[in-house]
């Protein structure tokens, strides 16, 4: 059952939408850079898994292997505070809890990546690559709760598939294009920026995808409670 979303309409897709940027942010760093594995998008390292037994795939099998199990964790974990919240009452504190979680896991790996701590290209990146998957698992398990298939903030195939069905060209009424349409620009202005600055850096990428996710936090946070329609007289 989807959770009422403890802010507006308007302020809910907003907050999505953040966290559908740091998607991308961190899915191009971790495609360019860290083994060409996934750690937000489950469905690309799930068919890298049927690759197993084809040498020279191009693929980091054990990176792929660990992303995986590691977003599992992150769902898991996510699932545990989900199931704890008191309805609309403690909505706000689960995400907070959530998103917090996200966050401060986010900035500890930018900082560790940064100074060197963990690099790049050995066995170091292995652990960025699961920690970075537990993050976007709680994130996931988080957009779950709301219940808006366009907005899981990781997958946009029933996305697009909604926006082929429903269009006019389909003999649809285009319901939802404006808002689908924004979900996929959106995951992919975030794998432009984070494609970009692979080029030049890694850590401030992630310490990027931290700041995102911080602003949705404040958002559901923060942000105008969802207007009620008033109870008719008797």
């Amino acid at each position: 059952m989807a959770v009422a979303s403890p802010v507006s309409e308007r302020s809910t897709v907003v907050a999505l939408l953040l966290l559908t940027f740091a998607t991308g942010l961190v899915d191009a760093i971790s495609v360019l850079v860290l083994g060409h594995v996934f750690v937000a998008n489950m469905t690309g390292n799930v068919i890298f898994l049927g690759f197993w037994f084809v040498p020279h795939s191009g693929v980091d099998m054990t990176a792929a292997v660990i992303a995986f199990v590691f977003f599992l964790t992150g769902t898991v974990i996510g699932g545990r505070f989900a199931r704890h919240l008191d309805h609309e009452v403690a909505v706000r504190v689960w995400l907070t809890a959530a998103l917090g979680a996200e966050v401060v896991l986010l900035a500890v790996l930018s900082v560790l990546a940064g100074t060197g701590v963990l690099q790049y290209h050995d066995d170091g990146k292995l652990i960025l690559i699961a920690g970075l998957a537990v993050a976007f698992g709680f994130q996931n398990a988080a957009a779950r709760q709301f219940g808006i298939q366009e907005l899981s903030t990781t997958v946009l195939t029933t996305t697009l598939v909604g926006i082929g069905f429903d269009s006019r060209l389909a003999g649809g009424t285009g319901q939802r294009e404006k808002l689908r349409y924004s979900v996929v620009l959106t995951m992919c202005a975030g794998a432009t920026v984070g494609a970009t600055m692979s080029r030049f850096m890694v850590a401030p990428v992630i310490a990027l995808a931290a700041a995102v996710v911080a602003a949705s936090l404040a958002v559901f946070r923060y942000g105008p409670q969802p207007v009620t329609a008033p109870e008719p007289d008797n």
